[in-house]
């Protein structure tokens, strides 16, 4: 699996590529046909970044994951 930088992460926001990309948990996933994710924000969330942080204050939990398919594994 091709790993990505968090530059290379952050161009795909929904604003600079037309690529929606969010990671979690060190994989990348691309959420680009989500509706949830329109124009690369969902909720108080952006596209571009790491979310396992942000993760605890969702409604949802990491299983909505399963519904997109990695990418790439985000470099520490």
């Amino acid at each position: 699996m091709k790993s990505y930088s968090r530059q290379q992460l952050a161009l795909r926001n929904g604003q600079d590529k037309p690529e929606i990309w969010v990671a979690y948990q060190g994989l990348i996933y691309d959420v680009t046909h989500s509706r949830l994710w329109k124009n690369g924000k969902h909720y108080e969330h952006w596209a571009g970044q790491d979310l396992t942080d942000e993760l605890q204050d969702a409604p949802h939990n990491a299983n909505v994951f399963l519904k997109f398919e990695p990418v790439g594994k985000l470099e520490q």
